[in-house]
């Protein structure tokens, strides 16, 4: 085991390339492993996610800890869940008793369960294949998580911020937007990491919007998919049987519009209005 009083503050190349030899560790590609090994380019991270001394952090995926050690040094209270059990032992080295290390999966945690009032600031390395799917289900599970940094591709970054009307806009854009304003607040060149991906990777931060003021998305989002189902056909064919006549002309949305024509206000109009429309009149 390397000595502590040795071992660098943040993750380098040098640090990861004994870590993965001496654990007999590969980057797994399909987990998304590729480690951050410079220093100022994990700050940057961490200073963009406005982590604080004390702030109750969840990290979803630390690999072997590279963004892991950058909360540490702002002094932050850190949850780390990592799904490959390969890495525990290199990890725990690595952060020792300064962060908790929880084996598990980020897509079926029970966050109900695992997390307290909160508030809690996420940040993670996702990889392209579950990076929606994570942000978007603990958007939806975890209220108490107020604020988000990930590092992805940058073409599912662009997708998380993408407006109306763009070609990147589709669901993820539109729940994303439901629960909170994203903003791509950086890129992350292609030489800080071990290995070196073969794609552009990008910061997103998402701030969560007051949870009191949210409608029932349960009314929302069945519209979205069913609209987002059939991109090319206008909405009063992709929506046929689910959104009335009666419904448009009280969302005042032209039936003619088709899905990414429609922000999330929209959205929300528009499943109001059938709630509305769907109602006995008296």
């Amino acid at each position: 085991m390397v000595n502590e009083e040795a071992a660098p503050a943040l993750m380098t190349r040098t640090w990861l390339n004994s870590l993965m030899q001496r654990y007999d560790l590969r980057p797994h590609k399909t987990l998304g492993q590729n480690y951050v090994v410079d220093p100022n380019t994990i700050r940057r991270i961490v200073r963009l996610s406005g982590i604080q001394p004390g702030d109750q952090v969840i990290e979803i995926g630390p690999g072997l800890g590279s963004l892991t050690l950058g909360c540490i040094e702002v002094g932050a209270d850190v949850l780390a869940l990592e799904i490959d059990d390969r890495v525990l032992p290199a990890l725990s080295e690595v952060v020792g008793d300064k962060a908790r290390v929880l084996h598990c999966d980020a897509l079926t945690v029970e966050w109900s369960q695992l997390l307290g009032p909160g508030p809690y600031m996420v940040i993670a390395n996702l990889p392209y294949n579950v990076a929606a799917s994570v942000v978007l289900n603990m958007l939806a599970q975890a209220p108490a998580a107020r604020s988000f940094l990930v590092m992805v591709q940058r073409e599912v970054a662009q997708r998380f911020v993408a407006k109306p009307g763009t070609k990147a806009y589709g669901i993820p854009s539109v729940k994303t937007a439901f629960w909170g304003t994203a903003t791509m607040v950086g890129d992350v060149p292609a030489d800080v990491f071990v290995p070196k991906p073969n794609v552009a990777s990008s910061l997103v931060r998402i701030d969560r919007h007051p949870t009191s003021a949210l409608p029932d998305p349960e009314f929302v989002f069945p519209l979205v998919q069913a609209g987002f189902a059939q991109r090319r056909k206008t909405l009063r064919n992709s929506l046929s049987g689910m959104v009335s006549a009666e419904a448009f002309r009280l969302a005042e949305i032209d039936p003619g519009d088709r899905p990414e024509q429609l922000g999330i206000e929209a959205w929300v109009r528009l499943s109001e209005a059938v709630s509305s429309s769907a109602k006995p009149s008296g």
